[in-house]
């Protein structure tokens, strides 16, 4: 049996060690332990990956001291192996190299990775200074929110100031025969809290203006359109940033790993969704995309390229109805990214996962995007995930704490496209096996038809039997079980 990426582990040291034989001459001849059959055998673990043994012939040597101790020796290296893991590859020095940790494009909380640097048209974040200015974080928001209102009170406090200057009410305050601009505004003071009551239409009644000063009249009417602007501008801008759907997407959850398991006997890879809010997301829309560096052919590298992986575009099932947590589901069939890989390669690859979740909040009516990601080593082989929903009394029941849980199942470790031909050369040989048998059922019958036999007696003719062309199968054999994987393939692809 020929298995792919496998390798046989060596013989033991015992089933090949030389013994010593002292001769009575004094001379030490060194001869190989003769190879006899045994009644024993012994089992060798070609592939744990794939789950099954192979078993060889064994042999009985003569055991000398030497011997017993390489063979104590190494089973006391295999043990230590297990209890400190896989050997470390070590650099030129005897340093251990560690693998390096991929750097994540998406967090698992949805922020993108990337920072844009020397961006020389930064004129360009001020065409669209309402966004610019949702994007800050909150403690630049609140300062050009604190200083939009301190700035423009300040500015027209000053212009209130120089007017009363100028026309010389400073200079005149204690005649009564002066009519100024702004009765009771004796200094800036009093003029940035006159500033303050007109921009906020307050109107405390003790600072007004004249009808003898036309320049302040004109300012008025000016404060009042720019303070309705900025008043405008800036509740807009609180509002939108307080009702930013991103801040719905954090009762929008994935989970932590993906698994890729048989479904329906094909490899799948799957992951979990789930909505905490009891008021939903309409028109749920879930894609996925594959981040992993390449070379062309023409020899250019790209960096991160991004590839679709389908998750039910053209059957329908990307659109989800997001009531309860769903495990989404990409078929690795001929046109996925995974169809060459195996359970050794996954532990080779280096790639990203990011799964994206948009839809429309119910409430606010906004479109809301979550996301997420998988990296290899979060990507679980043999695994399904466990159950949550149970039927209670007149509702349904979602248990949450089994969200993230995962359970072993029985998984070929080979790739789809493996397991595919392995299918393929199975339905084959049922098909080569029915034809030949249905070729020979005519000539057993030709045959036993010209061979002059006796007449039964009568005794017997109700109990000799009835030969029924074209039956081949068993009936007697139970079909597999619901759920449970088909086991002439999976064997067929360990094979």
């Amino acid at each position: 049996m020929a298995v792919e990426n496998s390798v046989l582990t060596p013989r033991p040291d015992s089933l090949s060690l030389p013994v010593d034989h002292k001769p009575e001459g004094g001379q030490e001849v060194v001869t190989e332990a003769p190879m006899t059959p045994a009644d024993s055998r012994g089992v060798f673990n070609v592939s744990e990956e794939l789950g099954h043994v192979v078993t060889t012939e064994a042999v009985k040597v003569n055991r000398s001291f030497q011997s017993k101790m390489a063979e104590r020796e190494a089973t006391v290296n295999q043990t230590r192996k297990k209890i400190q893991g896989p050997e470390k590859e070590r650099g030129r020095f005897g340093w251990v190299r560690t693998r390096r940790k991929r750097q994540r494009y998406v967090e698992k909380n949805g922020r993108c990775n990337v920072q844009h640097g020397n961006m020389r048209e930064t004129y360009r974040y001020l065409t669209d200074i309402f966004t610019t200015l949702v994007d800050l974080n909150w403690r630049c928001s609140l300062f050009v929110f604190v200083m939009a209102y301190a700035v423009t009170w300040l500015f027209f406090g000053a212009i209130w100031y120089l007017i009363a200057y100028c026309r010389g009410d400073l200079d005149h305050l204690e005649d009564e025969t002066w009519t100024p601009c702004v009765n009771n505004v004796n200094g800036f003071i009093s003029a940035f809290l006159f500033s303050i009551e007109t921009e906020t239409t307050i109107g405390y009644g003790h600072r007004v203006i004249t009808d003898q000063c036309p320049v302040g009249t004109m300012l008025l009417l000016l404060q009042a359109i720019l303070g309705s602007m900025v008043n405008a501008f800036m509740v807009g801008c609180m509002f939108v940033k307080i009702s930013q759907p991103n801040k719905r997407a954090e009762t929008l959850v994935f989970s932590k790993n993906a698994v890729i398991s048989l479904r329906d006997d094909q490899l799948c890879l799957m992951f979990r969704v789930g909505d905490l809010r009891s008021s939903h997301i309409v028109g749920a829309n879930m894609r996925a995309k594959l981040i992993k560096s390449k070379q062309t052919q023409e020899g250019e590298f790209i960096p991160l390229d991004q590839t679709d992986i389908s998750v039910g575009f053209e059957t329908g099932d990307d659109r989800l109805f997001l009531v309860s947590p769903l495990v989404i589901s990409h078929e690795i069939d001929a046109r996925s990214p995974f169809w060459d890989m195996s359970h050794a390669q996954l532990e080779k690859e280096d790639f990203e996962i990011v799964v994206i979740l948009e839809g429309m909040v119910e409430a606010t009516g906004m479109t809301c995007q979550a996301r997420s990601s998988y990296l290899a080593e979060e990507v679980q082989w043999g695994h399904r995930f466990s159950p949550m929903m149970s039927l209670a009394e007149g509702f349904f029941d979602i248990d949450y704490g089994a969200f993230h849980h995962t359970f072993e199942v029985d998984t070929p470790s080979c790739s789809a496209r493996e397991l595919s031909l392995a299918a393929a050369r199975l339905d084959a040989h049922l098909y080569w096996s029915i034809s030949s048998r249905l070729d020979e059922e005519p000539t057993l019958a030709q045959q036993a038809a010209k061979e002059p036999q006796a007449a039964p007696p009568d005794s017997a003719k109700d109990e000799a039997p009835t030969f029924i062309v074209g039956e081949m199968t068993d009936n007697s054999v139970p079909p597999p079980a619901l759920g449970e994987p088909n086991g002439s393939i999976q064997s067929a692809c360990e094979a």
